[in-house]
Protein backbone atom coordinates (compact mmCIF):
# COMPACT_ATOMS: atom_id res chain seq x y z
CA UNK A 1 0.00 0.00 0.00
CA UNK A 2 1.30 3.35 -0.80
CA UNK A 3 0.39 6.58 0.98
CA UNK A 4 0.94 10.01 -0.76
CA UNK A 5 1.37 13.82 1.10
CA UNK A 6 -2.44 14.21 1.05
CA UNK A 7 -3.11 10.73 3.25
CA UNK A 8 0.01 11.64 5.55
CA UNK A 9 -1.85 15.07 5.80
CA UNK A 10 -4.84 13.75 6.80
CA UNK A 11 -3.35 11.13 9.20
CA UNK A 12 -1.17 13.85 11.10
CA UNK A 13 -4.09 16.03 11.47
CA UNK A 14 -6.35 13.17 12.99
CA UNK A 15 -3.46 12.43 15.27
CA UNK A 16 -2.40 15.99 16.46
CA UNK A 17 0.84 15.80 14.83
CA UNK A 18 3.03 18.13 13.49
CA UNK A 19 4.27 17.62 10.23
CA UNK A 20 6.30 19.99 8.09
CA UNK A 21 5.90 20.31 4.45
CA UNK A 22 9.89 19.26 4.01
CA UNK A 23 9.07 16.21 6.05
CA UNK A 24 5.68 14.64 4.60
CA UNK A 25 7.35 12.94 1.48
CA UNK A 26 9.87 11.00 3.95
CA UNK A 27 6.45 10.34 6.60
CA UNK A 28 4.89 9.07 3.66
CA UNK A 29 7.68 6.68 2.70
CA UNK A 30 7.82 5.76 6.29
CA UNK A 31 4.48 4.75 6.61
CA UNK A 32 4.44 2.91 2.85
CA UNK A 33 7.14 0.41 3.98
CA UNK A 34 5.38 -0.06 7.76
CA UNK A 35 1.87 -1.23 5.88
CA UNK A 36 4.06 -3.02 3.39
CA UNK A 37 5.20 -4.86 6.13
CA UNK A 38 1.76 -5.38 7.82
CA UNK A 39 0.81 -6.60 4.42
CA UNK A 40 3.27 -9.24 4.14
CA UNK A 41 3.04 -10.43 7.84
CA UNK A 42 -1.03 -10.83 7.03
CA UNK A 43 -0.07 -12.85 4.07
CA UNK A 44 1.59 -16.06 5.94
CA UNK A 45 -0.02 -18.91 6.28
CA UNK A 46 -0.80 -19.59 9.74
CA UNK A 47 -3.01 -22.78 9.32
CA UNK A 48 -2.39 -25.76 11.72
CA UNK A 49 -0.16 -22.86 14.03
CA UNK A 50 -1.49 -23.04 17.79
CA UNK A 51 -1.77 -19.69 18.90
CA UNK A 52 0.34 -18.66 21.76
CA UNK A 53 -0.23 -17.04 25.16
CA UNK A 54 3.52 -16.06 26.27
CA UNK A 55 6.67 -17.73 24.43
CA UNK A 56 7.56 -19.40 27.73
CA UNK A 57 5.30 -21.45 29.24
CA UNK A 58 6.94 -20.56 32.65
CA UNK A 59 5.28 -19.61 36.07
CA UNK A 60 6.48 -16.40 37.47
CA UNK A 61 8.98 -16.57 40.27
CA UNK A 62 7.22 -14.39 43.05
CA UNK A 63 8.76 -13.10 46.79
CA UNK A 64 7.11 -13.73 49.55
CA UNK A 65 5.07 -10.68 51.16
CA UNK A 66 7.16 -9.71 54.20
CA UNK A 67 6.01 -6.31 56.39
CA UNK A 68 9.30 -4.33 56.28
CA UNK A 69 7.87 -0.86 58.23
CA UNK A 70 6.44 -0.22 61.63
CA UNK A 71 2.96 1.71 61.70
CA UNK A 72 3.97 5.18 62.28
CA UNK A 73 0.47 6.81 61.31
CA UNK A 74 -0.15 8.42 65.18
CA UNK A 75 3.29 9.98 64.30
CA UNK A 76 2.85 11.03 60.91
CA UNK A 77 -0.69 12.30 61.50
CA UNK A 78 0.42 14.75 64.37
CA UNK A 79 2.11 17.04 62.22
CA UNK A 80 -0.83 17.12 59.89
CA UNK A 81 -2.73 20.11 60.21
CA UNK A 82 -6.04 18.58 60.87
CA UNK A 83 -6.73 14.87 60.83
CA UNK A 84 -10.11 13.16 61.79
CA UNK A 85 -10.66 9.33 62.85
CA UNK A 86 -7.20 8.69 60.87
CA UNK A 87 -8.18 10.46 57.81
CA UNK A 88 -6.17 13.54 56.76
CA UNK A 89 -8.49 16.34 56.12
CA UNK A 90 -7.76 18.81 53.60
CA UNK A 91 -10.21 21.55 51.86
CA UNK A 92 -12.67 21.44 49.48
CA UNK A 93 -11.28 22.40 45.94
CA UNK A 94 -14.55 21.32 43.86
CA UNK A 95 -17.68 23.54 44.96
Amino acid sequence: MSLDRSDVEKIAHLARLAVSESELEAVAGDLSNILNLVEQMSSADTVGVTPMAHPLHMAQRLREDQVTETDQREHFQSTAPATENGLYLVPRVIE
